[in-house]
């Protein structure tokens, strides 16, 4: 079993719920993700750049997105927490993801990465 695969099946409800469903939705949104465990926690990679990662702590799970500064959908929701460069959406909950939001997201990260990087 992949080890970023194994890390989301040992987390305890609703945590590994949560988990289980952002990567569903994560790889059925941007097809050619590929899923690595860096840094101890599962990373989303595309063409061998980070995209994107998935990481359980405390009571809640964070979906974080690499180069997140230049996002513009939903921006209001995500978190930063004195970070400069990433920003996350957080969840505690199944319930409290919105998979409208999540899916405009993760396509504005998908474009924003193809701007920056393909230029």
């Amino acid at each position: 079993m992949n080890p970023a695969e194994n890390y989301i099946l040992k987390q305890s409800e609703p945590f590994r719920s949560v988990l289980l469903h952002l990567q569903s939705v994560i790889e059925h949104t941007i097809s050619n993700v590929d899923l690595k465990y860096k840094y101890r926690i599962p990373f989303y990679y595309i063409n061998g750049k980070p995209f994107c990662y998935l990481n359980q702590s405390k009571d809640y799970v964070d979906l974080g997105f690499w180069n997140a500064s230049s996002l513009t959908k939903h921006v209001e929701l995500m978190v930063t927490e004195k970070r400069k460069i990433m920003k996350s959406l957080r969840y505690k909950s199944l319930e409290e993801i919105n998979n409208t939001i999540l899916i405009e997201v993760l396509q504005d990260a998908y474009s924003v990465r193809n701007e920056k990087f393909y230029k």
